[in-house]
């Protein structure tokens, strides 16, 4: 069976706690919460398992209560380009859900997820009836612009420890992802996927980093103590002078 099946087949109503972790329910009315709270389901996702395939129609707009996604692509050669990670919090898929449109892009679980849904129909009867969901909605759109914009200027960029800082300072993006806060649970092996680095490498630019103050590796996971320097041109341009 498909692995973008198994995760549609366990399928399942929202626990109140998971319901909790969706940041844009706060924003509806109460009965459009009732509405959308009634209609989202919840998926449980193994490592592997696909959410979106390229070329799939688009049936749910797509969030991460726990867990970790990567969005990526095929190019005609066959070779992968990562756009980004999904961590807790984070929704995505919007655009596709507005021009409900095939999907241009995979979504694969790195590890263990619970992985949220709401019904593409509900998403447009939503826009249709809350300005709070719009803003929502158009917030998430302008900051995936920038996202993407800077994803393929990362996968230009020689140097490694600039790739890992960059890559980071998305991952913390506090719009997107409002549920990671200062702490991102993630191994290196799966930034390494994400940046596009071997493991070893990843793990030398994470030693430098944390050697600068701007970040912490603790266990499971990677503290941000500066967010502004792993996102600013100069950090990037000491980072590309540095002897290492």
């Amino acid at each position: 069976m498909p692995a973008e099946n198994a995760i549609h087949l366990r399928r399942r109503d929202a626990t109140e706690v998971e319901l909790t972790a969706i940041p844009w329910l706060a924003l509806l009315s109460e009965d459009q919460r009732q509405r959308a709270s009634a209609e989202l389901k919840v998926g449980d996702a193994v490592t592997g398992d696909y959410i979106c395939r390229v070329g799939r129609p688009v049936t749910y707009w797509f969030g991460v209560v726990d867990g970790l996604l990567k969005m990526s692509t095929d190019n005609s050669e066959g070779h992968s380009m990562t756009f980004t990670g999904v961590p807790p919090g984070g929704w995505f898929g919007e655009g596709t859900a507005l021009k409900r449109e095939p999907y241009r892009y995979n979504i694969q679980a790195l590890r263990k997820s619970v992985v949220a849904g709401l019904p593409v129909d509900t998403f447009h009867w939503l826009l249709d009836h809350s300005i709070g969901f719009n803003r929502f909605v158009m917030n998430q759109l302008n900051e995936r612009l920038g996202q993407f914009i800077a994803a393929r200027e990362i996968d230009r960029m020689a140097n490694p420890e600039v790739r890992v800082a960059r890559s980071l300072a998305a991952l913390f993006n506090p719009v997107l992802y409002p549920g990671v806060g200062e702490l991102l649970r993630i191994t290196q092996q799966e930034l390494a996927y994400l940046v596009g680095l071997s493991r070893q490498r990843v793990n030398e630019a994470l030693t430098f980093l944390a050697a600068e103050g701007v970040i912490r590796v603790e266990y499971g996971g990677l503290r941000v103590l500066d967010l502004s320097a792993l996102r600013s041109d100069f950090f990037d341009a000491k980072l590309a002078s540095s002897p290492r």
